[in-house]
């Protein structure tokens, strides 16, 4: 199999280009500027250091700096951040500056000449696929896109998210739809899981007792760094782990909640919200339930979990564990997400949470790049 050298801009905590990496292709930069996720990334990536740059990319566009190799990059990766877009955006504002990265990256693109683009977004950046993909044509690529569901992928979460291809024009045009139909492939032939097979193993947490507690651990609501000797993975984590031995569990710590959330978590059925009977005598937003219908939400075991977003770094409220009275940990989020167990992800809480909402799941990357492996250049 040829390696692809690759670059991942917007890269995040490094979701998309995980499986690129695990398949033993060539990560030749990655750029971010959020400085958590570089440092998760560097965290992951000792050895690539060097390549992974804390940076915003409207600098490295503005002044030229690219990535200087005598190596042809064969693919541009990324997913610009654009949550003025976003469906889940209450606040959407049509002139937020984020909804422009975009541009960027297509500007990046015609720095760096790749044989290949791929680029990820929010449901909402198709009322500007029109725009993109005339864009790409300008600098030089057939392009398309789709929208792919997470779940399809056999990962346990309701995501849909747009994804766009483009081939470069001195290359097979037709590679733009044989990218799509192995897609279409893969997407029939994966087993389907849900949420408690994501939970599977990890032990039981309670909520941090002390509000703002940040600085110490307690074996109750559990720890950063957690070595475990009796690892028994299932189905989904054999699949997510690459079938590794695990030996230590990371980011599985609970925060803090207070004594009214803690009973409505508990009163709460699997797959129930705010409206919800069990809870109209301690609701505390029941007069404008409607705006509030999801400001509390259990997650049901034996269904795909809800989508995942950066909105955890709040509260983990809409993100009811469905058999414990506490939110969801950075490491059950990030197992939703078909992380493996030993990506570790360094921040604060919130930044974790951040970093692991705004991914993209491993897994469908995972399938990307075997799409991606299987076209002829």
């Amino acid at each position: 199999m040829k390696k692809i050298n690759f670059i991942d801009i917007f890269s995040g905590a490094g979701g998309l280009s995980y499986s690129f990496k695990n398949r033993k292709h060539n990560l030749k930069l990655a750029i971010d500027i959020d400085k958590a996720s570089i440092l998760t990334l560097k965290k992951n990536y000792p050895l690539l250091e060097s390549r992974i740059i804390n940076e915003d990319i409207k600098k490295v566009v503005t002044n030229n700096f690219f990535f200087k190799s005598n190596d042809k990059i064969d693919l541009l990766m990324g997913g610009p951040p654009c949550q003025g877009f976003s469906t889940a955006n209450r606040q959407n504002i049509i002139n937020d500056p984020r909804n422009e990265l975009y541009k960027y990256f297509i500007k990046f693109a015609k720095l760096s000449k790749p044989k290949y683009i791929l680029i990820e977004n929010v449901i909402g950046i198709k009322s500007k696929a029109k725009d993109i993909i005339n864009k790409l044509d300008e600098i030089g690529y057939h392009a398309d896109f789709r929208v792919l569901q997470a779940s399809d992928f056999g990962i346990p979460q309701n995501r849909k998210r747009v994804f766009f291809f483009a081939v470069k024009k001195n290359l097979n045009e037709n590679n733009l739809k044989i990218f799509f139909e192995n897609l279409e492939k893969f997407k029939k032939k994966t087993k389907k899981f849900f949420l408690k097979d994501a939970l599977f193993g990890l032990r039981s947490l309670k909520p941090k007792k002390i509000k703002n507690d940040r600085n110490n651990e307690y074996f109750e609501s559990g720890f950063n760094i957690e070595k475990i000797n009796d690892y028994k993975p299932n189905a989904y984590l054999k699949i997510i782990n690459s079938n590794r031995k695990i030996n230590f569990i990371y980011n599985h710590t609970a925060r803090y909640n207070n004594e009214r959330d803690i009973i409505i978590f508990s009163k709460l059925p699997q797959g129930a919200d705010s409206t919800h009977k069990s809870i109209q005598d301690i609701m505390p937003y029941k007069n404008r339930s409607k705006i509030f219908k999801d400001k509390y939400f259990k997650l049901d075991a034996n269904s795909i979990s809800k989508t995942i977003t950066s909105h955890m770094k709040f509260d983990c409220n809409m993100y009811i564990h469905p058999t414990q009275t506490r939110g969801l940990t950075p490491r059950e989020a990030a197992r939703i997400q078909s992380f493996p167990d030993d990506y570790f992800f360094v921040g604060t809480k919130s930044q974790c949470y951040s970093q692991i909402g705004n991914a993209v799941p491993p897994l469908l990357s995972h399938y990307i790049c075997l799409a991606l492996e299987n076209i002829n250049d």
